[in-house]
């Protein structure tokens, strides 16, 4: 379980293929404080630590994640949002995210706003929806929804944020990871059984 507050960025060190599987090399700050088998999510994706070498830990993608996700994309050099999961004695700053996405989608467009960014984002349908003021989680970021439409929406981002995640280095074109809030998905869920 996270919160969508992310605690830093992760940058890519070395990727190792093995059968349909990838093994993923990441430095960061804080790899002295994990764990062998602690989950760990990267771009809100949940992956298991499996190994820490001195300041740098590796992490598998299976062929299913890689489908569903912007893992794929990656190249050395690249940066991860990292959150480490949720702390039963911490605060909940975020919303409840499970590090489980659930499709990828496009930025279509980046304004600037006079001291944030409005970042549009277009996904296709399948049968996940957004609501404006309600919660999405990009790339493991918790944000809120300012506009939502069908199959598109928009959310804004603050300095803070743009300066330490990877919103800094998503353009037009760029493919992000999508999570949505489980509340709606249970609820659009239950909605089909009486449609």
């Amino acid at each position: 379980m996270f919160t969508g507050i992310i605690e830093g960025l992760g940058e890519l060190k070395k990727i190792e293929k093995e059968g349909e599987n990838i093994h993923f090399t990441f430095y960061c700050d804080f790899t002295n404080e994990l764990k062998v088998d602690q989950s760990l999510a990267h771009n809100g994706v949940c992956l298991t630590v499996i190994s820490i070498n001195n300041d740098e830990y590796t992490v598998t993608a299976i062929k299913e994640t890689l489908l569903k996700t912007n893992l794929g994309d990656l190249v050395v050099g690249s940066n991860v949002n990292l959150e480490r999961a949720m702390s039963a004695n911490g605060r909940f700053d975020g919303h409840v995210v499970q590090g489980h996405v659930d499709q990828t989608a496009i930025c279509k467009n980046v304004t600037e706003e006079n001291g944030s960014w409005m970042f549009t984002f277009e996904y296709e349908s399948k049968g996940n929806i957004t609501v404006e003021k309600g919660s999405i989680t990009i790339n493991g970021v918790s944000l809120t929804v300012v506009n939502s439409n069908k199959n598109q929406f928009s959310v804004c981002i603050i300095p803070y944020t743009f300066e330490h995640t990877t919103f800094k280095n998503i353009k037009a074109g760029t493919q992000i990871n999508l999570e949505f809030d489980i509340i709606g998905k249970y609820v659009a869920k239950l909605m089909q059984g009486y449609q």
